[in-house]
């Protein structure tokens, strides 16, 4: 149970800033996409932010790290922008 709460807790962040992008972009971008578009960039936006987190990790040693935020969110936000091209 403790193995899946600190997994959880790794996840969060990177669920939380794709939710976000996902989310605001089409109100900044003036676009409405379907539901399908904001799923599919949910979960790509996702997908980013957890390997970075995950190669921050690996690189520090630790989690956690502001500059390993820093990156996942404008690694977010790059993605972001290529999906709404």
């Amino acid at each position: 149970m403790s193995l899946l709460l600190h997994l959880l807790n790794f996840v969060a962040p990177a669920c939380a800033v794709a939710a976000w992008m996902a989310l605001v972009s089409p109100v900044l971008m003036r676009t409405y996409p379907s539901w399908r578009a904001w799923r599919r960039q949910f979960m790509v936006n996702s997908a980013i932010g957890v390997g970075v987190l995950l190669a921050g990790l690996l690189w520090f040693g630790n989690d956690g790290k502001v500059i390993t935020y820093a990156a996942m969110v404008l690694a977010c936000a790059s993605t972001q922008w290529l999906l709404t091209l």
